[in-house]
């Protein structure tokens, strides 16, 4: 799927701040932290990164307006690590997150810029996952924690987290934390960070907790803006318009029309409630769409499915919340779906910008009825721009073929306890199962599960022949994944 040529109803992406050097080289970094950064491939800093970085470096409190995919991570993760002694082994910083999710890929990219120094170690904390493997962890020293709230505050309960050597604490996506209820959980913790620390505050939208979270436990925040704007090259929006609200089942048909027209091999569709969410994902399946849901009360096994097979391609519509999407950063997303429109402009932002990354292009449909207009109105003057409307009647089946993801995911018993890698399951589908490895997709090693994509067409194969075969010398039972 790509853009149509003409690309009316965009809007330019405005200059970001000021004239900021770009240049890794002009921030006060060890050499061997900017030799990482070289090895890593970051060659020049995004408008996030050239903002906020040299504030942070000087020890300044910050509050930085920057959204998913923005380069945030490094931001703050950069400025952390400038702070840190590796020679103690205590807590010395700590960033609090609203999801696993987000946790886990904050814990990553903190590992990877960390590697210019030995033995730094990282431990992250939420929930989901055994308290005790989580306080063996922190016994055995570390500098950073990363976590959720809520399994923060339980480690800070039971003596297993001391903040005394606390100097940096990082608040990331603030504004979804704030969202979940977490106001009094954060309060909470960052009473007993030391008040001689300096905090990093990063939130895509502003509302009002976040002033009160600067009053309360912060001093002398510089704020950095960058404008939440998108390239006008890379993502088109459309606008179609429904049936007032009322008629739920004409929006969500309208879904299935949109998908069955433009056939985005990746989707992710955002409605502003989980009953919403369980409506079009029921619809969809009845048509014959590979969809599944996330919203928040989802339990974690069901969240880490959903996640692993939408990321790896064999599901082809994500229907989501923005509190449950909230953190995600999947790679080939060709199409956002606005459900329902968000009532607060600067999420719509977030929202499209999950497609058209790096060198990607993408669209982003919004359906909205009459009575929505006021908040059409409101994303309209944000972007500068009057929307792009088209009608319904338009969308025609681009084919009589059913939308099929390209992959299919299968499980396997067994995951780190029993000491599987991904190297053991690509080894034995390229080895004696005889594939290509152009035919293995993406492989996820869970504690006792282990799921790994294959191409559609080999999918019967491979399962017979993992099933059949051996991995690490053991017999392991294999099952497609239940997209229901």
């Amino acid at each position: 799927m790509s853009l149509a040529a003409d690309n009316r109803g965009m809007t330019p992406s405005p200059p970001p701040c000021a004239a900021a050097s770009t240049d890794f080289g002009t921030l006060p970094l060890n050499p061997a932290t900017q030799a990482n950064l070289q090895t890593l491939g970051y060659l020049a800093m995004t408008p996030i990164q050239a903002a906020s970085l040299p504030p942070a470096l000087a020890g300044n409190d910050l509050i930085a307006q920057a959204k998913t995919g923005s380069g945030k991570t490094a931001a703050f993760a950069l400025a952390l690590l400038a702070n840190l002694n590796p020679r103690r082994f205590a807590v010395q910083a700590m960033v609090l997150c609203p999801t696993r999710e987000l946790a886990d890929q904050v814990t990553t990219e903190i590992r990877r810029l960390a590697r210019a120094e030995e033995n730094i170690k990282v431990v992250t904390l939420c929930g989901g996952v055994a308290l005790r493997g989580q306080s063996a962890s922190l016994a055995h020293g570390a500098h950073i924690v990363v976590g959720t709230p809520g399994r923060i505050m339980d480690h800070l309960a039971r003596g297993n987290l001391r903040l005394d050597a606390l100097n940096t604490l990082v608040l990331d996506e603030a504004d979804r934390m704030l969202d979940m209820g977490f106001f009094e959980d954060i309060a909470t913790v960052a009473r007993q960070c030391p008040k001689e620390r300096q905090t990093l505050l990063f939130s895509a939208t502003y509302p009002e907790g976040i002033a009160r979270l600067s009053q309360q436990f912060m001093r002398s925040p510089q704020t950095i803006t960058v404008q939440a704007q998108h390239e006008k090259s890379k993502i088109r929006q459309r606008w179609y318009q429904v049936p007032e609200s009322s008629h739920d089942e004409a929006r969500l048909n309208a879904v299935a029309l949109l998908l069955n027209h433009y056939r985005p091999a990746g989707t992710l569709a955002f409605c502003n409630t989980k009953s919403q969410c369980r409506a079009l994902v029921q619809l969809l399946q009845r048509q014959g769409f590979s969809a599944l849901a996330l919203y928040g009360e989802l339990e974690q096994r069901e969240r880490d499915q959903v996640l692993v097979q939408f990321s790896n391609r064999s599901c082809s519509v994500l229907v989501a919340t923005d509190v449950a999407a909230r953190g995600l950063d999947i790679a080939q997303l060709e199409m956002v779906i606005n459900v329902d429109v968000t009532p607060d402009p600067e999420v719509h932002i977030h929202r499209i910008g999950r497609t058209g990354r790096a060198d990607e292009e993408g669209w982003a449909i919004s359906l909205a009825s009459m009575d929505e207009m006021g908040s059409v109105g409101k994303i309209e003057q944000l972007q500068k721009t009057e929307s792009e409307w088209h009608k319904l009647a338009e969308l025609t089946p681009a084919s009589q073929e059913p939308l099929l993801p390209p992959m299919v995911t299968l499980q396997i018993v067994g995951g780190r306890k029993e000491k599987i890698r991904a190297g053991d399951v690509l080894g034995a589908l390229t080895g004696e199962a005889g594939f290509t490895r152009e035919q293995v997709g993406k492989i996820n090693v869970n504690e006792f599960s282990t799921y790994v994509a294959v191409d559609r067409a080999i999918a019967n194969e491979a399962q017979q022949k993992l099933g059949s075969g051996r991995i690490k010398g053991k017999s392991v039972k294999v099952r497609f994944m239940d997209e229901t």
